[in-house]
């Protein structure tokens, strides 16, 4: 599947938020948002657009791919699949995205960012449920167990990874045993419970039209 190799740095500054894309970096005064905090551009400083109706929704939708590392194809897969289950399309949007296994990995503190993640899962560093699996869009279930494979638990990237997360915490939905390094699946993640300052409906609203 196809993903965004640009600069990172620049997608948080045209959503004038952090989107945490680079790690570390992210909660350091080096953060562009930080330092730059208009958008990229030879006019950025100077442009001041009012958004409504639709440069809203799109703003929205185009935060959330920029968060979980999806491209319009495969997000609007996503949101078909949303669209065809129960509940509200919106929230089973955002529960789809969350239960993608790179976004597992980081919501863990296995890597210090999602794009981290996904380059893990892509060199196959995890199991889930004792099988190995290398693709990042791996929807986990209730109940899965993700286990770290025995030569990837002294990578310095993972052990780095998880003494950060010490400090960042691990959401409700999922719990990490230190001493197996392993983590459990325990439920499908709530709204309340998927931290991100979005407006789900905008994007569903959008799809709509």
């Amino acid at each position: 599947m196809a993903r965004y190799i640009g600069p990172v740095c620049r997608l948080c500054r045209r959503e004038a938020m952090k989107l945490f894309l680079k790690g570390e970096r992210c909660y350091t005064e080096k953060c562009a948002i930080e330092k730059r905090n208009f958008p990229p551009g030879q006019h950025g400083k100077t442009r001041k657009a009012k958004l409504a109706g639709y440069g809203l929704q799109l703003r929205e939708k185009q935060k959330v791919k920029r968060i979980y590392g999806v491209l319009e194809d495969q997000f609007r897969g996503y949101f078909e699949m949303a669209e065809r289950a129960r509940g509200i399309t919106g929230v089973t949007l955002l529960q789809l995205l969350e239960q993608r296994l790179d976004n597992v990995i980081y919501r863990l503190g296995l890597a210090t960012s999602r794009p981290q993640a996904r380059q893990l899962v892509r060199h196959g560093h995890f199991l889930i449920n004792g099988k190995k699996v290398d693709i990042p869009s791996y929807q986990v279930k209730q109940g899965d167990v993700v286990t770290v494979l025995g030569r990837t638990q002294k990578n310095p990237t993972v052990e780095h990874a998880m003494e950060e997360v010490k400090g960042r915490g691990i959401p409700e939905w999922l719990s990490f045993d230190q001493t197996s390094i392993t983590g459990r699946v325990n439920a499908v993640p709530t709204r309340e419970q998927i931290n991100l300052p979005v407006q789900e409906q905008l994007i569903v609203e959008l799809y709509s039209k």
